[in-house]
């Protein structure tokens, strides 16, 4: 009788996404269809929900085949305490959303600010000289090194600044929005499922002359969007941004 042979087969290389909560997440959906469209078999993404940033060590221990992460919310600053290297983050940026796994080693990179910039700068007029920044957290760090490298002047709006540069939504009266004609929404405000949801601001004071970008994709138009477009300004929602800076994250985790 012929001996037996078993095969073993080659692990995949494992790439995923942490974050909490994940039941918003665009990455998992994304990179499956990729794998299975470009015939990449070798590959799988999975989410990975963490209650606190610190479990990352353990869940790199217990998944061996990790080869890279995305980071989302609430992690993309809290990360950084952990990375071997951060070095490849622009400068400024206190933020990552993609990780690097090299044996023990967690190489940190910002693809947001890729994302923004090539999406967002193609919707800009001679008009749009200055900025709202809506939010305060991870993806909006990505948001200000890009406008700071646009030239384009800007203000950071949050319900519980911290820096007295930053101001709060009850400052933004409708005198005040008038000073501006971007607003760019980095906050879950309108995310499915609070999709009745919205940033607190003067809606009325809106025009035509204004661009309102919201990093939220998921519903594709959010109130906040919605409200801009009945005043007859210009609108984009993230999901372009988030496939561009999913395709870096491939990109730097097949270097």
């Amino acid at each position: 009788m012929a001996d037996i042979v078993f095969f073993q087969s080659t692990p995949l290389r494992t790439f995923g996404l942490i974050g909490y909560p994940l039941s918003h997440s665009f990455s998992e959906k994304y990179f499956t269809e990729k794998f299975s469209r470009e015939q990449i078999n070798d590959c799988r993404y999975e989410l990975y929900p963490i209650r606190s940033v610190d479990e990352v060590k353990q869940l790199i221990r217990s998944f061996p085949h990790l080869k890279g992460l995305n980071v989302t919310i609430p992690y993309k600053q809290q990360i950084i305490k952990l990375l071997t290297d951060a070095s490849e983050i622009p400068e400024g940026i206190r933020a990552c959303n993609c990780i690097k796994i090299e044996g023990k080693n967690l190489i940190g990179y910002n693809t947001d600010c890729i994302g923004f910039e090539k999406s967002f700068t193609p919707l800009l007029q001679p008009h749009h000289k200055k900025a709202l920044v809506l939010g305060t957290g991870g993806a909006a760090a990505a948001v200000v090194y890009v406008l700071k490298k646009l030239g384009i002047n800007f203000t950071s709006v949050s319900r519980s600044p911290l820096q007295s540069s930053v101001i709060k939504y009850s400052d933004l009266n409708e005198k005040k929005l008038k000073e501006y004609n971007i607003i760019i929404n980095t906050t879950p405000l309108g995310m499915y499922p609070q999709t009745d949801s919205c940033p607190p601001l003067p809606y009325q004071a809106i025009t035509e002359k204004f661009l309102l970008y919201d990093l939220v994709y998921n519903p594709a138009q959010t109130l906040f969007l919605s409200k801009g477009a009945a005043k007859g300004a210009a609108i984009k929602n993230g999901e372009e941004m988030l496939i561009l800076q999913a395709e870096e994250s491939w990109k730097i985790w097949n270097s």
